[in-house]
């Protein structure tokens, strides 16, 4: 009889462990209800790249023409480039060269961006996507946004209507008004033809400055990463010979990259080739969405 108790306590602890264990087992407790998040996937790339290695030298000889006269010396120091200053090498890098030839100066720059994103419901993927979204929507692209051409041709069709409207409003017209109507309308013939004349002698300059835009738009891009844009920068600023900017901008996963690529004349009657610019900085860009993915 003196060892009842004994067994009695016994029992008594092995049931309350039971019934904790299963407490448990069951999520019985009082975080039963607490659901669990799973944090968004990293990015793809935890480092970039060395900038001023991305591009291979026989690159290098192609956009910077003037370097392959330079001396030896002079050549190297041309092609290692210029690393841009960055405060965190594993975040961003960029690296610079510039040539200068007998008839342009041609500089090129690469900068890469590794986007993280800190929120763990926000993948480094989709920030890095909002990066890119930015760059495209401050270089004026979106395919919600329709193009030029048709915007005049809807500003002029709207005008028409309500000059249409104006003329079946209602009103009673004064003889006089007809009259002067009349005569206005005679007289756009002559000043019209005019105006067109002297658009043509004119503006030749004007129509040949805009003919690279219209034939080499800014544009987005298919098949470079996963989102890309060109945007083409012709610029002439008053005496100063003509320079044509190129920029490539692409998104790999959580990297992106801009590629710039310019030609500036040494005269100023040499018009860059705009063609030729777009077509090799895109030839770069590819090449360093191919190095990104290796």
């Amino acid at each position: 009889m003196a060892y009842v108790p004994g067994v009695a306590l016994l029992a008594a602890l092995v049931v309350g462990c039971s019934a904790g264990a299963d407490s448990n087992a069951n999520g019985t407790d009082s975080k039963a209800g607490t659901p669990t998040v799973s944090p968004a996937p990293p990015g793809k790339y935890l480092t970039l790249p060395a900038p001023c290695r991305a591009v291979p030298r026989s690159t290098l000889k192609d956009l910077l023409p003037g370097a392959a006269e330079l001396p030896g010396d002079q050549q190297d120091k041309v092609f290692r480039g210029s690393a841009a200053v960055t405060y965190d090498t594993d975040r961003k890098v960029g690296c610079n060269w510039k040539a200068d030839g007998p008839n342009a100066t041609r500089s090129l720059s690469i900068d890469l961006e590794r986007v993280v994103s800190y929120d763990p419901a926000v993948s480094d993927d989709d920030r890095a996507d909002t990066v890119y979204a930015k760059k495209e929507k401050a270089a004026g692209l979106s395919s919600s946004v329709p193009a030029g051409p048709p915007d005049e041709k809807d500003k002029k069709d709207k005008k028409d209507k309500k000059d249409e409207a104006g003329e079946g409003s209602g009103k009673a017209k004064d003889p006089a008004d007809g009259d002067a109507d009349a005569t206005d309308s005679a007289d756009p013939s002559p000043s019209g033809s005019d105006s067109a004349s002297s658009g043509e002698s004119t503006g030749g300059t004007p129509g040949s400055s805009s003919s690279p835009e219209e034939a080499l738009p800014s544009r987005i891009l298919d098949n470079l990463g996963d989102a890309a844009f060109l945007q083409d920068l012709p610029k002439k600023a008053g005496s100063t010979a003509q320079h044509h900017t190129v920029s490539v901008v692409f998104r790999t996963s959580n990297v992106v990259v801009t590629v710039r690529y310019t030609e500036q004349p040494a005269l100023v009657t040499q018009v860059p080739d705009g063609k030729e610019l777009q077509e090799k900085a895109q030839a770069l860009a590819r090449k360093l969405a191919e190095t990104l993915s290796e």
